[in-house]
């Protein structure tokens, strides 16, 4: 498995520090955030997950801890919006360029805006995805915050 990816060349061009880690992604988890928490020895409140939405049918890009749900309401008052909804796995992976399972909210094809659970920016470090299938980023949270231009908000249920 290839550590190079958009992601990672994102982190490297914006000269943030990070690790990665790579583990054994499972296609039949019935939560992937959680499976690689899991599989990677992690708290899943350090293992954030990437999710791509519609809001008033625009997409944005939204990353909480994968022990966690989103808020929709939570979402759209975040981003300024009015209504948002879950994106379709086809169209999410057309927008990023990534596949589902591997979305990273770094590199994506298409510049969005995105929205970080404000939780997350307490803890010493957290993972979001690398950009493939069994990849993790380990990173600081503000580094994270600041790479992705996000909005940090309270955003899960």
């Amino acid at each position: 498995m290839s550590k190079t990816t958009r992601a990672t060349q994102t982190l490297d061009r914006l000269k943030i520090a990070y690790t990665t880690v790579s583990y054994d992604y499972d296609p039949n988890a019935d939560r992937i955030g959680l499976q690689a928490a899991e599989a990677i020895g992690e708290e899943p409140q350090r293992v954030l997950k990437t999710l791509m939405a519609e809001l008033d049918g625009r997409p944005v890009c939204v990353v909480v801890p994968s022990d966690h749900e989103v808020s929709m309401k939570k979402l759209a008052t975040a981003l300024g919006g009015k209504s948002a909804h879950m994106m379709k796995p086809a169209d999410a992976e057309r927008i990023t360029g990534y596949h589902v399972g591997g979305i990273s909210p770094l590199g994506q094809k298409k510049l969005v805006p995105t929205a970080i659970e404000i939780t997350a920016l307490d803890e010493p470090y957290i993972f979001v995805n690398g950009g493939q299938r069994g990849l993790q980023i380990r990173l600081v949270p503000a580094d994270a915050k600041e790479a992705l231009k996000a909005i940090a908000a309270p955003l899960i249920v």
